[in-house]
């Protein structure tokens, strides 16, 4: 399987070719990939070199003259360190785009903290007006990418080489941004985000749960959580993020308001650690492992 970062490299470079508006900036990051695009159409693919807040200040310079960017690099280099552009040139100046990030929290632990990026999603949620899709599987990511391609809003394509073993249609029952029943059951309802739900289902295997997953974060589905515990006169909710824990409890919490409920927000800790490892060791060590989420789900459910 390809991973998202192959799948949105050549799904872009085509896009390219249909889409007159369509423009693509980067940061040195995946340049190579987009190498042959950047032949076909060098005014529509902008290398910038190691400069992040210009990478994010042309690409809302390109959304002020109509056209529609694609702001590409690390998650840590594209939310975090250029923070101060997010927030101006986009949202103050109200244009829309597409930022696209590789490396999810942990995906190159090698590179060290510099490049883990577990606060994105709460940082962004600072902002006005930002959907934010975590696809689970390179499939998700291309038809997300699409979706918002076709927009003018501002968009932030989450992407990691952590996968789901199978796609899953994007969306629900609630529109192209709701939250998809995977599993029904009767004994608390665990909210699994893009590549997270592998381990979830595995972790709540024969357990009386629902299991739904979601692929778009922001806007927070409200309608088809609070529809997945309706049965019952309260509602014990976990959500499992592939960010930072708790990053969406707000959101649940905000949702189920007219209810009796206890929210249990599990994703990536606040601890540094600092003896990198390899990408399972992370999530082993913040309890996203199988194990590790029985151990917590179930110790949080009632039984």
């Amino acid at each position: 399987m390809d991973t998202m970062r192959d799948r949105f490299i050549a799904i872009t470079s085509q896009l390219l070719a249909e889409e007159p508006r369509l423009a693509v900036v980067l940061a040195d990051i995946s340049a190579d990939g987009f190498a042959p695009a950047r032949r076909a159409h060098p005014d529509r693919v902008i290398n910038v070199g190691i400069r992040e807040q210009l990478l994010v200040g042309a690409g809302a310079g390109m959304a002020l003259t109509g056209m529609r960017p694609i702001v590409h690099t690390f998650a840590s280099f594209l939310v975090e360190r250029p923070f101060e552009q997010v927030k101006l040139d986009f949202g103050h100046q109200g244009v829309g785009g597409i930022l696209v990030s590789a490396g999810g929290s942990y995906d190159w632990p090698a590179g060290g903290f510099t490049h883990m990026a577990p606060g994105d999603v709460a940082l962004l949620d600072t902002l006005e007006g930002w959907t934010v899709h975590v696809p689970g599987h390179p499939d998700e990511a291309e038809a997300l990418l699409r979706g918002a391609v076709d927009g003018d809003d501002r968009v932030y394509v989450r992407l990691s080489l952590q996968a789901n073993r199978e796609a899953r249609p994007v969306g629900g029952s609630t529109g192209s941004t709701g939250f998809s029943v995977v599993r029904e059951g009767r004994g608390g309802t665990v909210v699994a985000v893009g590549p997270m739900l592998d381990n979830v289902l595995a972790a709540t295997e024969g357990l009386d749960l629902s299991v739904l997953y979601a692929t778009t974060v922001r806007p927070f589905d409200a309608a088809g959580l609070r529809r997945a515990v309706a049965a019952g006169p309260g509602a014990d909710v976990v959500i499992v993020e592939p960010y930072l824990a708790g990053t969406s409890t707000a959101a649940a919490n905000e949702a189920l308001m007219e209810l009796p409920h206890r929210v249990l927000g599990l994703g990536v800790g606040r601890a540094e650690l600092r003896r990198y490892g390899q990408m399972d060791e992370h999530v082993a060590a913040h309890g996203l492992d199988p194990r590790g989420l029985r151990e917590r789900i179930t110790g949080f459910l009632p039984a």
